[in-house]
């Protein structure tokens, strides 16, 4: 059965098989979806050169005998899929889709097929978030290491745009690998098109980039006129935090990160540092980060709420009566 983004949107799907190549998979994908590529990388680019400047008839037959090839091995390896709902999706809903889907329609499997493919999908996600039907935020303000991420955790609804860019937020924030942009922003549409839009979604300040990774523009907009909650905490809490954090950075990354900042610290507090890590003083580093450089380059702005987060499950409370109260 052939169905639409909307349908798509409305069913949970046990299994949703993504049949592009693995690169442009890892480039970005629906989340949740797995590769089961008909073309591998190297495949898809030969057929795609067969097609444009050899022949179309060609590129159609040695495709196939590639497809059938792949989809054989795939089943091979595959569970049951027998008693489970499947969607299938392609580059454009084309012919990439329509084979797996010919077969496993064969093999009588519970099988749906995403018109116009992960294009169709992928102009949805850009309208919604350009029409962005959430209106309600509560922003959690506040100086590094006061515990905003602890406490997003903790709150529903939430969204942690920092677990989903997968960086901290600030020039020592590197997790690890960051997602794509377009495979940010499917993560970020899957989660927050499950939230009702009347809502008020718990969510922490942030400025226009993680990372490399740039927030939609119309919810950064809706953050800034969003309810704005100060959070407050001890400089000892916020030293532990910033060490829970970033204590395990290698020495590399953090002279590399270090550079990045010398322009806006003193030579002096860049030479602090420098011998505070090499003495491995690391709760010293992180006092003379936070006042010396973090502390002076938060923008500080005018919160409708203040909380001070010496208790966590006390300042969750906290919010949840805020949330309550507007």
């Amino acid at each position: 059965m052939l169905i639409d983004v909307n349908e798509y949107l409305k069913t949970d799907f046990d299994v949703i098989f993504d049949v592009r190549s693995p690169r442009e998979f890892e480039q970005s994908h629906i989340p949740g979806a797995k590769n089961f590529y008909v073309l591998n990388n190297e495949e898809h680019a030969e057929i795609g050169y067969i097609y444009k400047q050899i022949s179309k008839k060609e590129a159609s037959k040695k495709g196939l005998v590639y497809i059938l090839r792949n989809i054989a091995s795939h089943l091979e390896k595959t569970k049951d899929l027998y008693g489970k709902k499947i969607l299938i999706y392609c580059s454009r809903g084309g012919k990439r889709s329509e084979s797996l889907y010919t077969i496993l329609s064969h093999l009588n499997l519970n099988v749906f097929r995403l018109k116009g493919g992960y294009k169709a999908y992928r102009s949805y996600v850009s309208d919604y978030f350009q029409n962005l039907p959430h209106k309600k935020f509560i922003v959690l303000r506040g100086n590094s290491g006061c515990g905003k991420s602890e406490l997003i955790e903790k709150l529903t609804p939430s969204i942690d745009l920092e677990k989903l860019a997968n960086h901290y937020g600030s020039t020592f924030g590197i997790r690890g690998v960051q997602p794509s942009q377009k495979m940010f922003e499917n993560m970020l549409f899957e989660k927050i098109r499950k939230i009702d839009k009347n809502e008020y979604i718990f969510i922490e300040a942030e400025s226009s980039k993680i990372g490399k990774l740039l927030i939609p523009g119309v919810l950064k907009k809706r953050m800034e006129e969003g309810i704005q909650v100060e959070i407050t905490a001890a400089l000892e809490q916020r030293i532990e935090r910033i060490i829970k954090y970033y204590g395990n950075i290698d020495k590399k990354n953090f002279y590399a990160n270090l550079e990045k900042l010398k322009k806006f610290i003193s030579k002096s507090t860049y030479e602090r540092l420098i011998e505070n890590y090499n003495n491995e003083n690391l709760k010293k580093v992180a006092e003379i980060m936070l006042l010396e450089y973090y502390d002076k380059v938060y923008k500080k702005k005018e919160a409708d709420f203040s909380v001070e987060n010496v208790d966590l499950k006390k300042s969750v409370e906290k919010l949840l009566e805020i949330k309550n109260s507007l």
